[in-house]
């Protein structure tokens, strides 16, 4: 049995739905918006690579590896991807990451309940012994971003990667556990609370 299935989790700023070509174009915008994919320390697709990318995500999402989503707003106009990743069946440990927003979303209430879907999901119905994130070690705004969600700093991985310019990545390995997850759920109710 594939582990864990496509689910739509829905919040009040954000829901999200299983991925499909059927978000292309609202991703292609989100993309352009801001150049996204110019940023050389994170990996957003081309507009024009959406649909391609799309396939890729399914792809994995066939193989087991990834159970990707599109990140929709309330008026159902979807502003980012974001996945579980490196799914680990057999331990129940997942990676979220793959994540992107269109500009204007970027730091409001949508990440951050996001976040707080992705994590309720995976510590209270999937029963995950633990939740990674991994980011470039230079992407200082996804670092203190997912260091503002009580994630702990496992270690550095270093000469990770390849990044898609052909420099080599150093990958930041953050994690939460079951025990944290009480405080890291209240911490992300308040940034909630007080978030714009």
């Amino acid at each position: 049995m594939t582990w864990p299935l496509p689910v739509t989790l829905s919040g009040q700023y954000a829901t999200l739905v299983p991925l499909s070509q059927e978000h292309a174009a609202d991703l292609a915008e989100a993309s352009s918006e801001g150049d996204l994919w110019k940023v050389w320390y994170t990996t957003v697709p081309k507009p024009s690579d959406i649909p391609a990318e799309i396939d890729r995500r399914l792809d994995l999402q066939a193989s087991g590896s990834m159970l990707p989503f599109a990140v929709l707003t309330p008026d159902g106009k979807a502003v980012g991807m974001t996945t579980y990743m490196n799914i680990d069946a057999t331990y129940k440990r997942v990676e979220i990451g793959s994540t992107w927003y269109r500009k204007a979303v970027q730091r409001t209430r949508v990440n951050t309940e996001c976040k707080r879907m992705l994590l309720t999901h995976a510590f209270e119905d999937l029963q995950c012994i633990a939740v990674e994130f991994r980011t470039h070690f230079m992407n200082r705004q996804s670092r203190a971003a997912i260091e503002r969600l009580g994630a702990k700093l496992d270690g550095v991985l270093r000469s990770h990667m390849r990044t898609t310019d052909g420099s080599l990545r150093d990958t930041a390995v953050y994690s939460i556990l079951p025990h944290e997850w009480p405080t890291v759920r209240a911490g992300l109710d308040f940034k909630l609370a007080e978030e714009r």
